[in-house]
């Protein structure tokens, strides 16, 4: 990488970082493809085809809008016309960079977060795609829940604890991002774990039921049957804290339309949802839910008590439930689902065995994060 660029990950930790006054982000995509998918608090200045043709006259009338005593990153699809833009507003005097990579390069981008309300848990966050995973421990042995395909952030966070990976879980057959749960268990030699219901095609996967508990040092990772958003979806429970997957968020609950779009089996879907939500929301209310999705929640690590989301009133769906409410809920659910996650299918069929990945698999994942139901 360039002296001239930004690696993305350090863009990810100081916007994040309570240094994002420090960091002035400007995005120099179309604006169709800005408002689909962009870095929370980046500025758009659609010159992408100008910069493809080294025409930067739209740059230059723009510099007066452009912070002079703040670093500049500049971000674009793959950190090719970033780095023209970067250049021409070295070349007038800014503190500017490209993003290395681009998007392609924030969609990488993966951060730890030792969950400090439980003892045990770091929580694993890509905040370009939302997606989030765990490295479950005690003693010296750590389970991992929900994988990305970057299979190496998963063994370096286990060194740099002394940890063995012994065993790798998914809460359900994910939708929006290649699993790598099956990558990293067959290199470890290792159990994957995977509800039956889930499973589709694949071959050397240890099912898991409601009630099963998986090992792990001297405690256990405690299985929670909680379907709807697909037929196998689970939570884990590990002490005082929940893995609540895809079933439950912080501000809203998992879509289930992503197995069956027909709106007979989306409404049977979201009927189950509610009766495992009723099942989540009967725990104490100090537990600590850690989910398998943010949107644009700012807190790090992301989670909350079981009781803050009862009183806070923050998830629509959640509340619903809360009050009995299920033909509000399915109502709710049918008239406000979003457009699907991008490649959803072929990623689907991915991560059930049914096909193999091939070409350019880490640009499927790529995009906004739709995987909740409103």
């Amino acid at each position: 990488m360039s002296t001239q660029d930004f690696d993305p990950t350090e863009v990810a930790r100081r916007l994040h970082d309570d240094e994002s006054e420090d960091l002035f982000v400007l995005d120099v995509r179309n604006e169709d493809d800005y408002d689909e998918w962009q870095i929370e608090g980046s500025t758009n200045l659609p010159i992408y085809d100008e910069l493809l043709e080294s025409e930067y006259s739209s740059l230059e009338t723009n510099l007066d809008e452009l912070p002079e005593e703040t670093e500049i990153a500049v971000v674009c699809v793959a950190g090719i016309t970033s780095a023209r833009a970067a250049e021409f507003l070295r070349d007038h005097g800014f503190d500017a960079k490209s993003v290395a990579d681009g998007m392609n390069g924030w969609g990488r981008v993966h951060r730890q977060y030792d969950v400090t309300a439980v003892d045990g848990v770091v929580q694993i966050v890509r905040p370009g795609t939302g997606c989030v995973s765990y490295l479950v421990s005690d003693g010296d042995e750590a389970i991992v829940v929900d994988p990305s395909q970057y299979i190496d952030q998963y063994l370096h966070a286990a060194d740099e604890r002394n940890l063995e990976i012994v065993g790798v879980a998914d809460t359900h057959a994910h939708a929006d991002h290649v699993s790598g749960a099956r990558q990293l268990a067959g290199e470890l030699d290792v159990p994957y774990y995977l509800h039956e219901a889930d499973t589709g095609d694949l071959g050397s996967v240890t099912t898991i039921e409601d009630g099963d508990t998986i090992s792990v040092g001297e405690r256990d990772l405690e299985v929670v049957y909680t379907p709807g958003h697909t037929p196998g979806s689970v939570s884990f429970q590990f002490g005082e804290a929940l893995l609540s997957g895809d079933t439950l968020f912080l501000r809203s609950v998992g879509r289930p339309d992503l197995e069956d779009s027909a709106e007979d089996a989306v409404r049977e879907a979201a009927s189950q949802l509610f009766d495992s939500l009723e099942g989540l929301t009967d725990l104490d209310d100090g537990t600590v839910v850690l989910p398998g999705h943010f949107s644009d929640e700012s807190i790090r690590p992301l989670a909350t008590d079981l009781g803050d989301l009862h009183e806070k009133s923050t998830n629509e769906l959640l509340s619903y439930v809360e009050a009995g409410d299920e033909d509000a809920f399915v109502e709710t659910i049918v008239e406000s689902l979003a457009d699907e996650p991008a490649n959803y299918n072929q990623i689907k069929q991915i991560n059930w065995g049914k096909e193999q990945p091939d070409g350019d698999v880490e640009a499927l994942e790529l995009g906004p994060n739709n995987c909740a139901a409103n």
